[in-house]
């Protein structure tokens, strides 16, 4: 029997050692593309950028990342393409919009996936929504985004841009106008300076501190409202939205609808990806979160990650989508079908 297990324990090893040994065969002297569900500027291309330099330290075979941009319906044409169209070996991952993944439930024409099917290696950050408007915007208060029409901007039907504004003007009676065919959050940035909108909802304060720190220190752009369970200590005289639930209905719709701010800058590979390639990609994105070069870089850049692990990620999603029929019923009415 000893000598039994002794020999089971060799050819276990055996065969992950030859995995290992094949793995870094395959990834060697190739590239992984990330591609992005945004254009090249702003906070995706930023992580995506930061990820690309340093994670194929910690894949079998050492492969060179490089990052490519195909922006378009909200983030729709790049989940599309990863689920459809992209190689299912490992050499494409993508980084998607936070809504990406919960777009199936709300019945949205332009999906083409299944969420439960990707990989999901995990997500970079958490981060609590928020809608602001320009300094010189007449709509600088809660109570203003309720008495007075405002325009903010969106890169496509789906995003937070989006579906932020028509979940408020639902369930709370705002006025906000989303104004469409921006290529990334960066171009409405350029928008709200130049007075063409008033401003923009999503979960933006990360890139903000990184790419517009003056923003915040010179009090240029003001936050009526947080998409948040709890108020946040930068903005103490900012309510959220969980302030003005009046109901459980409306309650578990905000919950159902708020889960894709706890896994902000979700990264994934395609359906079909053998499960221990998954586990390696997943493992390498693990390790270089902890990487203290990455993590430098990640100060440098004034860039937060607070790694949501794939599993972990998985599961809430699994939870979402078992969500009871009439919660995600009335929360697909809120969205517009976005």
């Amino acid at each position: 029997m000893r000598l039994m297990r002794c020999a089971l324990g060799l050819s276990l090893t055996a065969m992950l050692c030859g995995t290992a040994l094949a793995d870094e065969a395959f990834f060697k002297g190739k590239t992984i593309r990330i591609v992005i569900s945004t254009g090249v500027a702003g906070g995706y291309a930023e992580y995506a950028r930061v990820l690309a330099e340093h994670m194929g330290r910690f894949i079998p075979g050492r492969p060179h990342l490089i990052v490519q941009s195909m922006p378009g319906a909200g983030g729709l044409t790049a989940a599309n393409w990863l689920y459809a169209s992209a190689p299912a070996d490992g050499t494409t991952i993508g980084i998607v919009h936070s809504t990406v993944p919960l777009a199936p439930l709300w019945g949205g024409k332009g999906v083409r996936f299944e969420t439960l099917k990707f990989n999901w290696l995990g997500a970079l950050d958490r981060a609590d929504g928020m809608c602001i408007t320009w300094g010189s915007s007449k709509v600088k208060t809660w109570d203003d985004l309720l008495t007075t029409e405002s325009t903010v901007g969106s890169s496509g039907v789906g995003s937070q841009m989006d579906t932020y504004p028509a979940m408020l003007n639902k369930l709370f009676g705002t006025r906000m106008r989303v104004i469409g065919g921006y290529k990334s959050g960066t171009d409405i940035y350029l928008a709200m300076e130049r007075g063409e909108v008033d401003g923009r909802c999503g979960g933006q304060l990360t890139v903000i501190k990184a790419t517009r720190p003056d923003w915040l220190t010179e009090k240029k752009i003001n936050v009526p409202i947080l998409i948040a369970e709890k108020r946040s200590a930068l903005f103490p005289d900012t309510p959220t939205v969980m302030e003005f639930v009046k109901d459980d209905a409306t309650r578990r719709q905000l919950e159902l609808l708020m889960v894709a701010q706890s896994m902000d800058r979700p990264v994934l590979a395609p359906p079909g990806v053998p499960p221990a390639r998954v586990k390696e990609l997943r493992e390498a994105l693990h390790a270089t979160v902890r990487d203290r070069a990455f993590l430098a870089d990640v100060e440098r850049r004034n860039l937060q990650v607070d790694l949501v692990p794939g599993e972990v990620m998985s599961r809430m999603l699994e939870r979402a989508f078992a969500a009871p029929p009439e919660v995600i019923a009335a929360a697909r009415e809120t969205m517009g079908g976005r």
